[in-house]
């Protein structure tokens, strides 16, 4: 383990990068390097405070970078040294992208690939955290992902946990990719339905656009080509608070005269690009698969939902949390990972990712933030799940969306008190 240490406004953090076992059943297979962030409040800095790990969403997000102490670090730094993980893959840690693994056949991408789910981010943690504060359990921050990353802590190494704390996270403990997509097309509807409603002109533009597109050759600055039904994929910027007006601003821009303007098209492509995550579509469907293989669900499943046909539909409606293979032709971040997107999505003999069990015998606290319109973790497949882990307490909300507990430090400051039993 090494580390660096240095000081800013509002927080001293210390970098630190450990080595961990690439494959966690066989050591002797080499390792990778997990990057994590401490950081303390300059008061506190020399005391003996205990830590809480936050675990990002994702798949492939790398911790968020602290620009500011506001919001939910602001919170935990009243009482918390806090590690901001780079799960294994992404940011500072090992890459996995598309120029570490150029030099391996689709198989062996496919393989490295799969050893980055949340079963091996939990045991790099229990790595990290013996280096760092030995026997001693820390506390549990999980955003999205997170989440689910925390409910296979909970399964997989309960002993290292003080407390956990969940945010918009919890999962299917067993549903099906299918099942997944089933329920999120028609959120994602409910979304287009509210964003449509404050900002009816927009069907109309969105519409333009979309014949634009079918009939011209578009590229954007990158180079990367625009197509309809990549375009539709703006959506996803619908499940956060503080991007759901995101995509108006950027159609309001859209036209100079009968051409697409740059502006537009330099916003579009800044949310299109996976070139800095590309691990969000390789994984994603990933994240879901005990024993099955996912095989495209989103994409299959599409099928179901003709509304999202803009060819047919009366409105051309935006998709959201979905990956379809399509994207691995379109996008250059992708394109060389196909084939071993391919041979992920037709894996049938995935690990399991929670142990029901552990979970119904659970002693660790567990407290959650469910967020009642949440465009991308289902609110019923969250409840049932939670009714499955013994103990958990469960805060249903409709003030805030998906990235609640970045909007306010008041989501953190709910959940800490629930698991102190105080709310």
């Amino acid at each position: 383990m090494s580390s660096v240490s240095y000081r800013r406004p509002g927080l001293v953090a210390r970098d630190h990068v450990f080595r961990v076992p690439l494959r966690h059943d066989d050591p002797g297979a080499g390792e990778i390097e997990v990057f994590g962030r401490e950081v303390v409040a300059p008061a506190k800095q020399d005391q003996q405070l205990p830590w809480l790990v936050y675990f990002q969403g994702g798949p492939g997000g790398k911790a968020e970078r602290p620009l500011s102490t506001s919001a939910w670090l602001g919170r935990a730094l009243q009482d918390y040294r806090v590690l901001l993980l780079d799960q294994r893959g992404t940011g500072r840690s090992t890459p996995a992208n598309r120029q570490s693994l150029a030099g391996l056949p689709p198989e062996e991408q496919a393989e490295h690939l799969s050893l980055l789910r949340a079963d091996s981010i939990v045991r790099d943690a229990e790595v990290i955290r013996a280096q760092l504060i030995g026997d001693e359990p820390w506390s549990v921050l999980g955003q999205s992902f997170g989440g689910f990353c925390a409910l296979t802590y909970l399964s997989l190494a309960p002993q290292g946990l003080r407390q956990v704390l969940i945010t918009g996270g919890i999962p299917t403990l067993t549903g099906h990719a299918d099942d997944v997509y089933r329920a999120a097309y028609p959120r994602t509807l409910r979304k287009n339905d509210a964003y449509f409603a404050r900002y009816p002109h927009d069907a109309e533009i969105a519409r333009r656009v979309v014949e634009h597109l079918a009939e011209h050759e578009v590229v954007m600055p990158a180079g990367e080509r625009l197509t309809p039904e990549r375009f539709q994929t703006l959506g996803i910027q619908f499940g956060q608070g503080s991007q759901f007006d995101a995509l108006h601003y950027l159609l309001e821009e859209a036209f100079i005269g009968d051409t697409l303007s740059d502006t537009f098209l330099r916003g579009a492509d800044a949310v299109l690009s996976f070139a800095p995550r590309p691990l969000y579509a390789v994984l994603h469907e990933s994240i879901y698969c005990q024993g099955a293989a996912s095989r495209w669900s989103a994409h299959r499943v599409r099928a179901e939902f003709p509304e999202f046909d803009w060819t047919t539909a009366d409105r051309v409606n935006f998709t959201g949390e979905m990956i379809y293979p399509w994207q691995f032709e379109q996008d250059p971040a992708l394109v060389p990972l196909r084939e071993a997107a391919d041979l992920l999505a037709a894996k049938s003999d995935w690990p399991a990712l929670y142990d029901l069990d552990q979970l119904a015998r659970n002693e660790v606290p567990v407290a959650a933030a469910v967020y009642h319109d949440d465009m991308f973790v289902d609110r019923d497949h969250a409840l049932a799940s939670a009714e499955r882990v013994r103990g958990a307490r469960v805060w249903v909300t409709n003030e805030y969306e998906h990235d609640g507990v970045k909007a306010s430090p008041a989501v953190l400051d709910r959940l800490l008190a629930m698991n102190r039993g105080d709310a």
